[in-house]
């Protein structure tokens, strides 16, 4: 059987005309107010009380009502109806991004706010890092963790709410501690290799220097470069001592001031090395403004395309608006004549 047309995609060419169904309801107040002229005269309505009798149909009030229809077929005609619909096609330009995370113990220190709430390090990078993904809906993101070896937590995907998902799951302790960033970066980079993205780039954010891993970060940096890959770097925590929580022997949460070993200058030559800049986030302020200014170098150029799918159906409300006149007159001569 073929399909009903779907009318939820129903527009009309001229809708300012459809302000002209206002005016039937008018013409019917009007048509009751004024009322017909009588056809006969009489000089007394006593003859014919006795054979009036009472009406025995309403057929006065439907041919006026097949009238009035036939008009509301023929205005929506004027104002062309079609169906069908504008077709949207995007096509990202293709940015493929690797988020690399630093899990590391030393990530626990809490030199970060969220909110009004003391938070640690990677918290506030998990929170800054969903709301990038989140602006970011064309870009293939994909994302790698790290402490003393890296480990994937999600490949390239434009399945953002997996991704966050799976984001949402990082936590420190899932693989031996340490901070293996030349590994990490490696890893990130082989990620990206195969892929025929306009622009292929690196995330790396870390609190620390690298002590472990068999890739030193300078060799994983040559290795980028040479596919094309650009890294921004994100030193992340404070300059000096940072708050860093304990288990005391009652099993309370006390907070002891701990050193921050940091090698602010590798961070820099990993991104001078292939093209990024390196930034420092002191706080969770200062996160946010890095990933707006990363945003806005690495925009994803979005290519929109309309196709306009309509047909034209006002021949079919001309046919039931002349269907409908043509009923009322041939009702009106016929079975539901009435005396001049």
């Amino acid at each position: 059987m073929p399909s009903l047309p779907d009318f939820s995609a129903l527009s009309f060419v001229y809708p300012k005309l459809l302000w002209l169904l206002l005016l039937i309801p008018l013409l019917a107040w009007l048509k009751g107010k004024i009322g017909g002229t009588p056809g006969v005269m009489f000089s007394t309505t006593k003859t014919l009380a006795k054979i009036g009798g009472r009406r025995r149909s309403r057929s006065g009030d439907f041919l006026t009502g097949l009238l009035y229809l036939a008009l509301v077929f023929l205005i929506l005609a004027l104002a062309r109806p079609q169906l069908g619909k504008t077709i949207t096609r995007t096509q990202a330009s293709g940015v493929d991004i690797m988020l690399v995370i630093d899990v590391s113990r030393s990530m626990l220190a809490e030199d970060f706010t969220i909110g009004a709430q003391r938070a640690n390090r990677l918290e506030a990078v998990k929170q800054v890092t969903e709301k990038f993904i989140q602006g970011r809906p064309n870009d293939r993101i994909g994302i790698v963790a790290f402490a003393g070896r890296p480990y994937l937590v999600s490949p390239l995907t434009l399945d953002h709410d997996w991704l966050i998902t799976n984001l949402e799951r990082i936590r420190i302790g899932l693989v031996e501690d340490g901070t293996a960033i030349g590994s990490a970066l490696a890893a990130a980079s082989n990620r990206l290799k195969d892929k025929e993205a306009k622009s292929k780039i690196v995330v790396l954010l870390t609190d620390g220097d690298n002590n472990m891993g068999r890739v030193t970060p300078s060799t994983a940096a040559e290795a980028a470069k040479a596919l094309g890959i650009k890294v921004y770097t994100v030193g992340s925590g404070s300059r000096g001592n940072a708050p860093f929580p304990f288990v005391d022997p009652f099993g309370r949460t006390v907070y002891r001031q701990i050193p921050v070993e940091f090698d602010e200058e590798s961070l820099k030559a990993i991104a001078a090395m292939t093209g990024g800049e390196y930034f420092r986030a002191t706080d969770t302020q200062s996160l946010q403004r890095i990933f707006t200014e990363i945003d806005k170098l690495e925009k994803s150029e979005v290519e929109v395309q309309k196709v306009a799918q309509y047909r034209d159906i006002f021949s079919w409300f001309v046919l039931i608006g002349a269907l409908l006149l043509a009923a009322e007159t041939l009702l009106g001569q016929t079975l539901w004549r009435r005396l001049p």
